[in-house]
């Protein structure tokens, strides 16, 4: 079992939907920003069937976007470069999900920034009470995965005071100085979380870096 660590507090106006886009919202509807990496470029990003399945409707992709997403995603989005890339994902219901990769110069680089961004998730839902009143804020640690030079799983759940809930999962991995993020989200609770299927879904995205 992962460590989960619960905090409370008043208020929410930013849920974990914002991991990867408003619940809700398929990704054939959300815009493409800046210029787009050619297709033939590396490393290689998830398609749409190597994400959890839904058990209803089926992923649609987004192009592969040069550049920092728009919005920045709940957590990691402060430590993201301008060099980095990344591609959109959603369903036609309220499960929305994201990639995002940067390129170090350097081995060590990369290392830090990978380490950065699990820093960052593990200090999130504290970060998230401390902006919005009115919200209870439970996160889940789910380990390390033994792909390239490792992979980290984390699991964020939201609630508001009116009753809203969200439930978002974060991998941060690492291949050489090339180090991807993935989040998924959608509504509802870690019950509803596909920690299995997004486990595989990391080690897929990590292992097609180059």
């Amino acid at each position: 079992m992962g460590e989960i660590v619960q905090i409370r507090a008043r208020g929410i106006r930013t849920t974990v939907a914002a991991l990867a886009a408003v619940a809700g919202v398929a990704a054939v509807a959300v815009p493409a920003a800046a210029a787009t990496t050619p297709a033939s470029a590396t490393p290689r990003f998830l398609e749409p069937a190597e994400l959890p399945p839904h058990p209803t409707s089926p992923w649609y992709a987004g192009p592969v976007t040069a550049g920092q997403p728009d919005p920045l995603p709940v957590c990691v989005g402060e430590a993201l470069p301008s060099i980095a890339t990344h591609r959109s994902y959603g369903t036609e219901f309220d499960t929305n999900a994201q990639q995002i990769t940067v390129v170090e110069r350097t081995e060590q680089r990369a290392k830090d920034f990978a380490a950065l961004l699990r820093k960052d998730i593990a200090g999130c839902a504290k970060k998230l009470m401390e902006q919005d009143p009115d919200l209870t804020a439970t996160q889940k640690s789910y380990g390390r995965l033994n792909v390239e030079e490792g992979a980290h799983v984390y699991g964020l759940h939201t609630a508001s005071a009116w009753g809203s809930s969200d439930i978002g999962l974060f991998s941060v991995g690492r291949d050489g100085r090339t180090v991807t993020v993935v989040l998924w989200g959608q509504m509802g609770n870690f019950q509803h979380a596909q920690v299995a299927d997004f486990k595989k879904t990391t080690v897929t995205a990590v292992n097609k870096l180059y």
